[in-house]
């Protein structure tokens, strides 16, 4: 993601209309931003995780007490571009918020729109406060929580992120380089695979069910049974043969008293 435009105006020590120009920041490739304590230089890093994700890292439950206490409204406005050459994407998004009570606002107006080359307002992506969140997240491939620990590290949190364990930090950076879809394409690969094996080894088994049992253990039994048999085909073909000996010599005894 590179910023493009941020307007500010009505959050914490921002109280009048305050715009960054990231284009002519970043002209030389990297810029800094600097001043003393107070000045508003992570406001400008809250400014754009609000217009992001609504909510803002270092705020109890996302937004309390970010409201100037002199403003009765805030507004943001942040402009971005991703990817690059024909995948390269302009959006805008445009929050507004309004006092509730004392600490606490509620949203008024929220949208995103994606913009052409001559950032012009090509589409309305989203306008309401959660969907336009889904959709950053969509867009980004990052939780608002991920984009904090890997994008804006807020003041004395970079050790958090060296501390996460090591299956939480792996689940950030597949969302940061846009990994998970090589990992589901891979899980659905092996799934495939194994199904196939699975249906392949249930044919086997069932060819083998058919064949009956075709261990060591039984053909040495059915070769022994199969001697036996043949055994058996022999003694009773001699038996036979004897009989039919005796048959044929009482059959000429037999003849020759008749005559």
């Amino acid at each position: 993601m590179k910023p493009i435009f941020l307007t500010i105006e009505g959050l914490h020590s921002f109280r009048e209309k305050q715009s960054v120009d990231f284009n002519q920041l970043s002209d030389a490739g990297v810029f800094s931003i600097f001043g003393p304590t107070g000045s508003g230089k992570s406001t400008i890093l809250d400014a754009i995780t609000l217009a992001l994700f609504g909510s803002v890292g270092r705020a109890k439950n996302r937004t309390q007490g970010i409201l100037n206490h002199t403003e009765n409204s805030l507004t943001v406005s942040f402009q971005f571009e991703i990817g690059a050459g024909a995948e390269r994407k302009i959006y805008r998004i445009d929050r507004r918020y309004e006092r509730n009570t004392e600490i606490t606002i509620k949203n008024k107006y929220s949208r995103i729109y994606e913009l052409d080359a001559n950032q012009e307002e090509l589409v309305v992506l989203a306008d309401k406060d959660g969907e336009v969140s889904q959709v950053v997240q969509e867009i980004l491939g990052l939780k608002p929580e991920d984009f904090a620990r890997a994008v804006v590290l807020p003041q004395g949190k970079f050790a958090d992120f060296l501390q996460l364990g090591g299956r939480e930090r792996r689940e950030i950076l597949q969302r940061l380089f846009a990994l998970e879809r090589y990992g589901m394409n891979l899980s659905k690969k092996l799934n495939e695979r194994h199904q196939k094996t699975k249906q392949s080894l249930e044919v086997i088994v069932a060819e083998q069910n058919g064949m009956g049992d075709c261990s060591q253990e039984a053909l040495q039994q059915a070769e022994k049974l199969l001697q036996e048999a043949t055994d058996k085909e022999k003694q009773a073909f001699q038996a036979h043969w004897e009989i039919q000996s005796r048959y044929e010599t009482a059959k000429k005894s037999s003849n020759g008293r008749s005559n």
